[in-house]
């Protein structure tokens, strides 16, 4: 049997960009055209451009932009829609390295479920865009959470910080007592 992830970026707890439209951004960076995009992955043109609105949307900036007419004519990515990618790249590549490691979970010693609440100290908060990779240090190991940087924020996560991992199925959340003012 084998553990497998699904890895999407979210912006106020609502999905910005998961597998399926990284690879319709991509395509359309090959193809320079969304009609041809659509032909290669099968689509409606409708439904792809609905896609890309509501990413843009969300983000609040283009992730492609059009040019009509002339030899240079065609829908081509943004640097946003170029970020975005790489964005989620970076995190999908980070989550498979992980749930790979095997030894990560044996050294915890930990029968996984989603009941399992684990003290641990934050060891480090690295903000990237969207999201924050936190390193837990869970004696004798350590594990990192990808969650949002308004996670980090809102919850007011340092590096030093006592939490609580919370280990879900398919992610490790972050918990934090928060002081009574």
């Amino acid at each position: 049997m084998e553990a497998k992830t699904k890895v999407w970026l979210t912006e106020d707890g609502k999905p910005i960009i998961g597998g399926g439209k990284v690879e319709l951004l991509k395509t359309i960076d090959e193809e320079k055209s969304l009609r041809k995009a659509c032909m290669k992955m099968d689509i409606s043109y409708k439904h792809a451009w609905n896609v890309l609105n509501k990413i843009s949307e969300r983000l609040g900036k283009d992730v492609v932009t059009t040019v009509r007419g002339g030899k240079s004519q065609g829908t081509f990515l943004t640097d946003e829609g170029r970020r975005l990618i790489k964005e989620y790249e970076m995190n999908r590549k980070f989550i498979n390295n992980t749930m790979e490691d095997e030894g990560s979970w044996e050294k915890l010693g930990l029968a996984i479920s989603a009941r399992n609440k684990i003290p641990a100290k934050v060891v480090s908060v690295e903000k990237e865009g969207l999201v924050a990779k936190v390193k837990l240090e869970i004696d004798p190991s350590a594990l990192t959470s990808i969650i949002t940087s308004e996670a980090v924020e809102r919850l007011g996560i340092e590096e030093g910080d006592s939490v609580f991992a919370i280990i879900k199925s398919t992610e490790v959340l972050i918990g934090k007592v928060q002081k009574q003012e």
